[in-house]
């Protein structure tokens, strides 16, 4: 029987190990620091608009609690700028296979990344053999120890999954992806299986780049304009490059019959992405250097230039290095070190 080993339970991570646990699916939560005392000692507390539930499983504090088998599937929902210290340390840890030898989870174990941006299946194939990358839609936040909120509804989170690089495809990645596919349709989950989800995952690299607008402004400041400067110009770059993108019509396709964000009951009013998170809760780093720096990335590689997404990703290290907050920054601010016209000029 398969069970999840979901190394950062977090506000992603947490809320696929609580809808697991609550379908009765075999999980472990693997967290660090107050909030892993907390999810061990009380539980996870799930928000969503429907219900709130709390639910337990076992914790791991620190891989060296780790008892894994070959029927583990790890699964990593950390920030991408954190994967490569979590990937490393959980690669060497022992694994008992059914023969009675050990192996490690490198060369025994599938490694699903619940990352945004592009980069962590490439960063995960230094440890890893088999990679699978997931999608993730899934509007959730982890503010405090022990609690996550999670804003979609009738679903939790649609997670779309395929293996890394999709040729190296085999009978066991697509049975277990269909094992996913069928099992966590019953969490509030939906986990569809395309051939290659890259695409996919690119797409969603371009609608997160309005993260760090969001997150060095505030959630309610608007500035569409800014956004919009950084995807127009993340459009042109990967088109240029000739990179694969899921298109607009598919994408409006799957969402249209999916979920839609609402309001939690006894959730904080002001809520942001992941990288909003990351300032709010003063974490001195942010993932921006795989989201517009990734942008930055493929023009650099590709003889392109990328200086919105340069720019913001550059606001954003100095924001987290110096302690900044959401909203210490104006939109004015920011169309000022952009270049871009301040509305109604």
């Amino acid at each position: 029987m398969t069970r999840y080993v979901i190394i950062g339970a977090g506000a992603v991570g947490g809320t696929i190990g609580a809808r697991l646990a609550l379908a009765g699916i075999d999980t472990v939560w693997v967290a660090r620091g107050e909030h892993g005392r907390a999810l061990r000692e009380r539980g996870l507390t799930l928000m969503s608009p429907d219900d709130t539930d709390t639910v337990r499983a076992p914790v791991w504090l620190d891989p060296a609690e780790a008892e894994l088998t070959e029927d583990d599937v790890l699964l990593v929902a950390v920030k991408t700028h954190q994967v490569a210290d979590a990937l490393s340390t959980w690669a060497d840890v022992p694994v008992r296979m059914a023969d009675g030898t050990t192996s490690t989870a490198g060369a025994a174990l599938p490694v699903i990344l619940a990352t945004n941006g592009v980069a962590a299946e490439h960063i995960a194939h230094r440890w890893f053999a088999r990679v699978i990358g997931m999608c993730v839609w899934a509007p959730t936040v982890n503010l405090e120890p022990g609690v996550v909120i999670a804003r979609f509804t009738p679903t939790v989170a649609v997670l779309h999954c395929a293996r890394v690089p999709a040729a190296l495809t085999t009978d066991a990645d697509r049975e277990l992806l269909a094992e996913m596919s069928r099992d966590w349709g019953t969490t509030k989950m939906v986990v569809p299986t395309p051939d290659d989800v890259m695409p996919w995952k690119y797409r969603k690299l371009i609608t997160n780049l309005g993260n760090v607008v969001q997150a060095l402004l505030g959630p309610g400041a608007g500035a569409r304009d800014i956004t919009e400067a950084a995807e127009a110009e993340a459009r042109r770059v990967i088109a240029a490059a000739g990179i694969e993108i899921t298109d607009d019509e598919t994408e409006a396709a799957v969402r249209k019959d999916g979920p839609r964000i609402a309001e939690v009951p006894g959730a904080p009013a002001e809520l942001g992405g992941s990288t909003w998170q990351s300032l709010a809760k003063g974490r001195g780093s942010v993932e921006t250097d795989y989201l517009n720096g990734e942008i930055t990335a493929i023009a650099n590689a590709t003889g392109q230039v990328a200086p919105v997404n340069t720019l913001l990703a550059g606001l954003a290290r100095h924001a987290a290095a110096t302690g900044a907050r959401p909203g210490d920054l104006s939109a004015d601010q920011v169309r000022a070190e952009l270049g871009l016209p301040t509305p109604g000029e």
